[in-house]
């Protein structure tokens, strides 16, 4: 759950990172620096794509070049590793979605195409399954609605001597059927009105917990991460089981590559710690044991020596709504070293800010152990991080290694950059209510947003433990888990953003700097990450509800000194925030309140604050964000092609370089992944 994803576009960039830069560079003023950046920038060609309401971007890998040949060989391994997971998030987000995107891909390889609506309809419709690993949308969850009809599909897989099954073709053409991935509406059922693959027909919410309840001890100091790496089915005895993914098990095709390619990094690893991780990360892909995982996940987060970094695995459990069983994803990263260093100083003032947090004493740490910091540019994607990508990651998420062993955190800093350089300012002067408000965001909000990302990662995830004797949250809070997190990790860094303590740590020169994301937080959670949702529908994506509940919280508790005013002008709405040290207040209120909610496991209180300020839409403020919105023409999602790691090779077959390709587009792309890379029938 320790994972930070792009939201809507308010300010034009929501994250930064890199500020300062030109500052450091002692070989050209100031002004050259800049001038060459902005070169450098504007001949690089961002954006890829752009259909239905995602754009397709590009990052680049800076600071590539400089590594050895050793280095370059194990990012290559490790991206290659990561790629050969790739039909495992498309199988787990749906049982059709494999056959489907098989077809799709086999449609497009070999039919011509033309030039009619119906063609356009279809290739749309096949982007937004590549985009979203699958044919429900990779943030709303609800089913893709084909704007073709099933008799030219019919034609075309007649044209392109293909065959699709009854079912799949029901699943993209009958909109009743699995209509949403993942449900969190409890009254329909979390676990049957779920369409991903978690669970066997026949499976319900109540028989998972009496499952569960059954088989943990309630003593257990170090838990494993029950369900992480299995289907849960009734056998034909209609009893409960469980099926690992693991080699010579489900998806173990797809695992042996992966594995293959993790035996490859092992042999260029850059230190022995590294090389031990890899080893052991690569027994627990044999043996499917959640044990194999928790060693690794600790050698993992105690090898912090070395450039080139990587996340691989079973991680994020968003995907399930009983928030077990999680989702394969891959990120290969090398260290920006010079960021790094800027945001050292959070990494070693973790405690300072524990102890001086708003939580109770007693659920705060006395002893924040390992955490590390760093600012990365991402190598390559793959799996439930790619297309669409988190800017910032926190891991491992079992709490009691956390504890005892430490957490790596990361921010994605060329993934941010991209962000930056392919957005406009239009939603920024959309909604922004003054000419102060709008000057501040300018000069500072990408600065806030850096900070924001930082402090929640690093200090966020990190902070506040649980009472003796409670369950983890996905035990305790249930659906409400995800949701409660993210808004306890935003909150610790809201609170701290307007604290004189990053002045005095250098990591801002004025507090304006916290005035100006506390701008971007309101809007946002108010107002603008509502262009991603129909007119009508709830908020059900466990990131947006987080951050329309503390937005909302926040606004209502200050209402009577009105903190937060709501000022309607020439038919718009804006939210004006008149009381900045009273808002910092009010975030550190609920901020005190979840972290309570956390440590004693107090679900009701949990979902009366989810169901009460993050599910429901003010339909009126709806309507009038998505008519601002159209004609801004910017689309509410981005995501990205990865670059090409191209190996150079001598006559005798030996790798002498290793060079980055940037000209992919998102249709390339995904033909070719699905020829090298389809290892799943």
């Amino acid at each position: 759950m320790k994972k930070i994803i792009v939201g809507a576009l308010t300010a034009g960039i929501l994250f930064s990172c890199g500020q300062n830069e030109s500052e450091t560079k002692e070989e050209k003023s100031k002004d050259e620096t800049v001038q060459s950046e902005a070169t450098e920038n504007n001949d690089f060609e961002w954006e890829a794509d752009r259909f239905a309401d995602i754009r397709v971007l590009r990052y680049r890998i800076n600071g590539f070049d400089k590594l050895t040949l050793q280095q370059k060989k194990l990012a290559y391994y490790l991206t290659q590793a990561g790629l050969s997971g790739r039909d495992i998030i498309y199988d787990q987000n749906y049982k059709h979605n494999l056959e489907i995107r098989n077809i799709l891909d086999h449609i497009v390889a070999n039919h011509d195409g033309d030039s009619s609506e119906d063609w356009k309809n279809f290739l749309q419709y096949t982007k937004q399954v590549w985009f979203a690993n699958g044919i429900h949308h990779h943030y709303s969850k609800d089913k893709f609605e084909p704007q073709f009809e099933q008799d030219y599909f019919l034609s075309l897989l007649e044209a392109t001597d293909a065959e699709i099954s009854e079912d799949a073709l029901n699943a993209i053409f009958d909109p009743n059927v699995d209509a949403k991935a993942v449900n969190l509406d409890a009254s329909k059922g979390i676990v049957a009105g779920s369409a991903n693959n978690f669970y066997g027909e026949g499976v319900t919410e109540e028989m998972v917990d009496a499952y569960y309840a059954k088989i943990k001890d309630p003593n257990d100091t170090t838990p494993i991460s029950y369900g992480l790496n299995s289907k849960m089915v009734l056998d034909e005895n209609g009893e409960l089981k469980e099926i690992p993914w693991k080699i010579g098990g489900m998806y173990g095709a797809a695992l042996e590559k992966v594995a293959y390619w993790l035996e490859k990094a092992t042999e260029v690893a850059e230190n022995d710690a590294q090389k031990e991780a890899l080893k052991l990360l690569i027994k627990y892909y044999h043996t499917g044991d959640l044990k194999d995982w928790d060693a690794y996940s600790i050698a993992w987060v105690e090898a912090t020596e070395g450039d080139i970094d990587y996340i691989n695995g079973f991680i994020e459990v968003y995907g399930d709504a009983k928030g077990y069983r999680a989702t394969y994803e891959t990120i290969v990263q090398m260290k920006d070293f010079e960021a790094s260093a800027q945001m050292k100083v959070l990494e070693d003032n973790v405690q300072w800010f524990e102890d001086n947090s708003s939580i109770m004493d007693a659920h705060k740490k006395k002893n924040v152990k390992g955490v590390t910091y760093k600012v990365v540019n991402v190598v390559g994607e793959a799996g439930d991080a790619s297309p669409s990508t988190p800017i910032g990651v926190n891991l491992p998420n079992a709490d009691w290694i956390r504890a005892e062993h430490g957490s790596k955190s990361v921010s994605l800093g060329n993934i941010v950059e991209a962000y930056e350089n392919a957005s406009g300012s239009s939603m920024l002067q959309e909604f922004t209510y003054d000419d102060e408000e709008l000057e501040r965001a300018k000069k500072y909000g990408a600065l806030g947003s850096k900070l924001h990302t930082s402090l929640h990662e690093v200090v966020g995830h990190a902070s506040g433990q649980l009472n003796p004797g409670v369950g983890t949250p996905k035990e305790t809070l249930k659906n409400y888990a995800s949701a409660l997190e993210e808004a306890r990790a935003d909150l610790v860094s809201l609170y701290f953003l307007m604290n004189d303590k990053l002045v005095e740590l250098g990591l801002v020169e004025t507090l304006e700097v916290g005035k100006a994301e506390y701008d971007a937080y309101i809007r946002n959670g108010l107002m603008t990450q509502l262009q991603r949702i129909k007119l009508g529908n709830n908020i059900e994506q466990s990131h947006m509800r987080n951050r329309q509940l503390v937005a909302a919280w926040v606004y209502e508790k200050g209402k009577a000194d009105n903190v937060i005013e709501k000022i309607q002008e020439d038919g718009k709405t804006y939210f004006k925030i008149r009381d900045y040290v009273a808002l910092q207040g009010l975030f550190g209120e609920l901020l005190r309140e979840i972290q309570r909610i956390k440590s004693e496991g107090d679900f009701e209180a949990g979902k009366n604050l989810i169901e009460t300020y993050a599910v429901k839409i003010d339909q009126a403020i709806h309507a009038e964000v998505l008519e601002r919105v159209k004609p801004l023409n910017i689309p509410p999602y981005s995501g990205f092609v990865n670059p090409v790691l191209v190996r150079e090779k001598d006559e005798d077959g030996n790798i002498t370089n290793i060079k980055v390709d940037y000209e992919s587009g998102f249709k390339d792309q995904m033909l070719e992944y699905a020829e090298k890379y389809s290892f799943l029938k």
